[in-house]
Order: C-alpha cells, then structure tokens, then sequence
C-alpha cells in the first residue's frame, strides 16, 4: 500500500473507470518516478496546475492558501486572467517560478 489505496481502487484506476483523487497524486509521482499527469507549463496557468498536482492540492485547498476565491484561482489556471501583483507575488513564491 505505497499509495495508500486498495489494490481494487488502483485496478479500477488502470481500466480507466474511476480516477485517482488529486490528494493521491504525489505518491503516485512517487511510486512511478514520473508525473503522468500531462500539463503545459509555458503558461502561469499550467504552472498553477502542475504544482497542485505534484503537491495533490485542489483548487479550494491552493485558494485557501494563496487567500483568494476558488473561482479566482480557477480563472488563473484557466489563464482566463492573470493574478494582481500583491497576489502574483505570493504565487510565484509558492510555485517557485
């Protein structure tokens, strides 16, 4: 139990019918030695999803740490608009850019 599900909810995830949640992301990057959760990272966008991933955060928990709303967050990663300065700051601190 590397990843700390049952070996039932690891086959259902291999035959595609149920999906890993994000918080068993990092010990599945772990255990694969690779993340196979496919995301651009040339957008800031990207970046926001690639580190929520690796850190198996969802957008309410990454929110809650940047102090911002869910959608705001949400409209970041989509790269429908981009993080004021104050906010962008505290971003790029956490995702290390």
């Amino acid at each position: 139990m590397l990843i700390g599900v049952s070996e039932d909810c690891i086959t259902l995830w291999e035959n595609e019918r149920n999906r890993p949640q994000i918080n068993h992301y990092p010990k599945i990057i772990q255990f694969l030695r690779y993340n196979p959760f496919v995301t651009e990272t040339e957008t800031l966008g990207g970046k926001i999803k690639k580190y929520r991933f690796e850190n198996g955060l969802s957008i309410k928990k990454l929110a809650q740490m940047l102090d911002i709303e869910d959608r705001t967050l949400t409209n970041w990663e989509n790269n429908f608009v981009a993080p004021i300065s104050v906010k962008c700051q505290k971003l790029k601190e956490l995702i290390q850019e």
